[in-house]
């Protein structure tokens, strides 16, 4: 469980009532300076459990998911984080209390996972800008105690500014193609992005990744892009390139790259290899509501 997720204050009391009322005492587990939360994401993943339960955001459930690909154990999702896209691709429900009897009742679905060099994402990973953005905007909270979404907005000038582009050659399925792009988005299967329906997907287990890289080759079509995505108005066949592959190869010059994973960011070797993992995780979802 991370308690310093976003969604509320500190459910731990409310968690522990709502499992009781299902006959179930959960034993909750929380990172601190000497273990973060891989660390007791593995511990989990070795025990004698057969559920493991991440109580968070995004990040912490991707972190506990990387630790549970190719077992036997199954993943139970409490979606108290900030925006939790995996609960929703899922039908996991954000109401607290239906989410726990998802765990308690729910049924088993195995869905794809994404990697990256070794690294397993749940919902997608990006380079380029995104990266850019949140390595400043962390930058900006640590040292100027900002909020999250102000910190983030200066961020957002700030990469805008530096116009980050990057020299990509890519090799998927017998074809490589060189790209100049602000933003490279890898998604663990096709993302829609159209609309007011930017970042959803119509399904978590097709067996492919989305690769989408940015058309505008200016700073002018940066900031335009940057605009339709604020309004929900990005159109994907107008504003990317867009392909579906099993695996990729994203080289480049320069010998390390910033890389988003799930929100979290990590400065990794190139060249980077991803490709998607079939059915690698087994995860609860509702039997009134299972995924497609």
């Amino acid at each position: 469980m991370n308690r310093g997720a976003g969604g509320t204050d500190d459910p731990e009391a409310r968690i522990l009532e709502l499992f009781a009322q299902h006959g179930e005492e959960p034993r909750i587990d929380h990172p601190n300076g000497d273990r973060d939360i891989c660390a007791v994401a593995r511990e989990a993943a070795q025990g004698s459990d057969q559920v493991v339960v991440a109580a968070g955001g995004d990040g912490t459930i991707s972190a506990v998911a990387a630790a549970l690909v190719g077992t036997d154990k199954v993943l139970g999702v409490l979606p108290v984080g900030t925006l939790n896209h995996f609960a929703k691709d899922l039908n996991v429900p954000l109401d607290l209390e239906a989410a726990v009897r998802t765990i308690t009742q729910g049924e088993v679905a195995a869905v794809d996972v994404g990697e990256v060099n070794g690294r397993i994402f749940i919902n997608n990973s990006s380079l380029g800008i995104y990266p850019q953005i949140v390595a400043r905007r962390e930058a900006q909270q640590k040292r100027f105690a900002r909020g999250k979404w102000l910190a983030f907005l200066w961020a957002t000038i700030q990469a805008m500014r530096r116009f980050p582009f990057l020299d990509l050659r890519i090799t998927f399925e017998g074809r490589q193609i060189s790209q100049r792009t602000a933003f490279l988005f890898v998604g663990n299967n096709e993302y829609k992005i159209a609309g007011f329906e930017l970042g959803s997907r119509a399904c978590v287990n097709g067996g492919k990744l989305g690769l989408y890289f940015t058309r505008g080759t200016g700073r002018f079509g940066l900031f335009r892009l940057a605009f339709h995505a604020l309004f929900g108005r990005v159109d994907q066949a107008k504003d990317f390139d867009v392909y579906c592959v099993e695996e990729a190869r994203i080289e480049t010059r320069k010998r390390r790259l910033l890389v988003a994973l799930d929100g979290e960011i990590e400065r990794m070797e190139t060249p980077l290899d991803y490709r998607i993992r079939r059915s690698a995780l087994r995860v609860l979802v509702p039997r009134e509501n299972p995924i497609a």
